[in-house]
């Protein structure tokens, strides 16, 4: 009876391993499973939150787009705008010289007896030499129609178009962005030329300058001259307009 339980014993112990070796592989399946399943939505997260922020930046990039679209639509409005503004007045500027002209040579005429006038500079050269100034600055060459405006005034001083090429210095000076010297030319059309149609405009050219390099109290005077002295001018039109938004 001893080999018997013997093998009996023997046999049980073989059916406990073999059944133990069963519950190991299960165990290292299923922990298997649980680790590969828990390494899928560990990556399946990391792919949504990658996805997430690349359409993140994407919108961003889109909004970047958009805005420096925008930036370049209103640049190009803004110098166009410059650019009528610029064109109105040389045009103004133009039309003006024609009435201009004729009062001028009736008023330079000499009265019926009296004494001869002396020799008058030459009206086709004078309007020669600020055609060409006028042509430089029309052409954006701002720095050499400042020299050739500025060498116009000094040779004609008090000519007919003297106090145009003034006025048109002061706004070669501010093209190149110097309001300073802007501001020094137009003062002197604004006081040597107080009379002629181009003061009110250089009173509104000062008050731009003065509004840009932070003179508020400046600009201010500058406007309230132009209504005052030139109440009927376009000039003291937009000048009323800027007060009424200070």
């Amino acid at each position: 009876m001893r080999p018997v339980r013997i093998a009996l014993l023997i046999a049980a112990l073989g059916a406990a391993q073999a059944q133990a070796g069963v519950f190991d592989d299960e165990e290292a399946r299923r922990q298997i499973a649980d680790h590969r399943i828990k390494t899928e939505a560990r990556f399946d997260q990391q792919s949504r939150a990658q996805l997430e922020l690349s359409a993140q930046l994407q919108r961003q990039a889109d909004e970047i787009a958009r805005l420096n679209g925008l930036i370049e639509t209103l640049s190009y409005e803004l110098e166009t705008a410059k650019k009528r503004q610029q064109d109105f007045y040389l045009d103004l500027d133009t039309r003006l010289r024609k009435f201009e002209t004729p009062a001028q040579a009736a008023a330079d005429a000499p009265a019926e007896g009296a004494a001869p006038a002396r020799a008058a500079a030459d009206p086709a050269r004078e309007t020669q030499e600020y055609e060409a100034a006028l042509n430089q600055f029309k052409a954006a060459k701002y720095k050499e129609a400042a020299a050739g405006f500025s060498a116009f005034v000094q040779k004609y001083p008090d000519g007919q178009l003297a106090p145009n090429a003034q006025y048109w210095l002061g706004n070669a000076w501010y093209a190149q962005r110097d309001c300073k010297k802007a501001i020094e030319a137009q003062t002197q059309v604004t006081s040597r030329y107080a009379e002629s149609a181009k003061a009110p405009d250089a009173w509104l050219a000062i008050a731009t300058c003065q509004q840009e390099l932070g003179n508020a109290n400046a600009a201010r005077r500058a406007l309230e001259a132009v209504v005052a002295g030139y109440p009927k001018s376009p000039a003291a039109e937009a000048a009323r307009e800027r007060l009424k938004k200070k």
